[in-house]
């Protein structure tokens, strides 16, 4: 009898140091609050772009850490966008180049950020778009919210110039799909794990259609709206490369001959309200949950957007508008508060930065640096450009003073970005900025694989 309740004793024992090491073990590990905003480009209070924008929350969120005002992705388009952010490993490297190409063969699921957080012992889930398809490989995740059923009451007004589309929603903020992903996620942020919790959150607002309730449009009275900087030949000094990637005489030419141009802005801007308010669910959810002190929280915009600048609209393009988005960080014990780096980084940092700051280690595939000394000391030295891609040997290198594109024919553009910002000037045939383009073009990535195949 002794003997059995040694046993017994040893055994409670046992079990109890295992629960309480499990249990330093997920204190220890920081939790991840992922968070991405589909097609948001620059288009934010603190950064200063765009007045009109009403971003109060982003702004808030900024004001925890450390916001990036130099930003790029590293392919400006949903798919290859994600696909390389997720797996560490850009465009040229994969050949996933765009929408169509199924990135799945190509990149495998031990590779993927959200599987290496699942395989050092995070609880991985996530709601909404994180990869083009929303969730990608759905067994890589714990667990993925359905996607929620928005409370569809109808429009007040609806407006389509060709496939750029508007509407003005009745209703309250559930008339639309990101209000479910965010309460999906207002429930895990509140749930007890057992682990450490690496937390997606894909809000598709602004994205097209920019549908969504009235009240955001009228936060934005169209009386007011001025549209943003542009010239009427701004595409004179471009290669052909360049004006067919713009296509002025689509959805340029189209929305201005139907005298649309004021209320498209309108409706992209009140989509980014309308996003901004479900970030601002999550952050008070988040503000009041028992991960406050122990969460990285991470946000960016997969790429950006233009409304008209060089006579184009959406993204597929290598300027400034369509590859500049938010990239904003708290990082509990590393980021200072309410800073704004300068320096010029793209997403392929993200997934290395995330290993960095949780104590994973970098898988080898990964190509991005850590950008950890950034966060701790915003305006540290920093001499690495961020590199764009946009279609197979087509790309873009973006120090903080230049972008350089260059086509796959050989074609290129040059952009002063202190004295241009607007990149109105082309400066890539002038042979006193060779040097200039030389250095840029040592960040041209070395393997540019064939793009593969496409899906219908």
């Amino acid at each position: 009898m002794k003997n059995r309740t040694l046993s017994t004793l040893l055994v409670v024992l046992v079990a109890s140091s295992s629960l309480q090491l499990r249990a330093a073990e997920s204190e220890a590990k920081p939790n991840v609050l992922f968070v991405a905003v589909d097609d948001l480009n620059h288009w934010v209070g603190h950064l200063e772009r765009n007045p009109q924008t009403i971003t109060p929350n982003l702004d808030r969120l900024a004001s925890w850490g450390v916001s990036f005002a130099n930003a790029y992705c590293a392919a400006p388009a949903c798919n290859p966008s994600r696909a390389a952010l997720m797996s560490g490993m850009r465009p040229s490297t994969t050949g996933v180049y765009h929408n169509p190409n199924d990135y799945r063969p190509h990149i495998k699921p031990e590779q993927t950020l959200n599987s290496h957080f699942r395989a050092n012992g995070y609880y991985v889930a996530g709601a909404g778009k994180i990869y083009h398809g929303r969730f990608g490989r759905r067994d890589e995740w714990d667990d993925y919210a359905a996607r929620g059923k928005a409370n569809n009451q109808g429009v007040f007004s609806k407006k389509a110039i060709g496939s750029i589309i508007w509407s003005q929603l009745k209703g309250g903020d559930d008339a639309v799909n990101d209000y479910h992903t965010v309460s999906y996620c207002i429930d895990q942020l509140e749930r007890e794990h057992g682990k450490p919790l690496f937390l997606a959150c894909g809000i598709f607002r602004p994205h097209m259609p920019w549908s969504v309730p009235k009240k955001y449009f009228d936060m934005h009275p169209l009386e007011e709206i001025v549209l943003p900087p542009h010239q009427e030949d701004d595409l004179d000094d471009i290669p052909a490369a360049g004006v067919k990637t713009a296509k002025p005489t689509g959805d340029h030419k189209n929305i201005r001959d139907a005298g649309s141009w004021k209320e498209a802005v309108q409706a992209y801007l009140a989509s980014i309200t309308y996003a901004d308010g479900q970030l601002g669910r999550l952050l008070d959810a988040f503000e009041k949950s028992a991960l406050r002190e122990n969460t990285i929280v991470v946000l960016w915009g997969d790429h950006g957007w233009h409304l008209g600048e060089k006579h184009h609209w959406r993204k597929f393009a290598l300027w400034e508008e369509a590859t500049r988005a938010p990239l904003i960080w708290v990082a509990p014990g590393v980021t200072p508060q309410g800073q704004i780096s300068r320096r010029t980084v793209d997403f392929m940092s993200i997934y290395p930065t995330l290993c960095d700051l949780t104590g994973l280690e970098k898988p080898r595939h990964v190509e991005g640096p850590s950008i950890r000394k950034l966060l701790a000391e915003p305006d540290a030295k920093w001499d690495r450009p961020a590199l764009t891609t946009h279609g197979f040997q087509r790309h873009a290198v973006r120090s903080e003073q230049w972008r350089y594109i260059r086509y796959e024919d050989g074609s290129e553009e040059l952009y002063d970005e202190y004295k241009d910002p607007y990149e109105w000037k082309n400066l890539a045939h002038d042979p006193k900025y060779a040097e200039v383009k030389a250095k840029l073009a040592r960040s041209f990535p070395k393997v540019n694989e064939a793009e593969v195949t496409r899906t219908k």
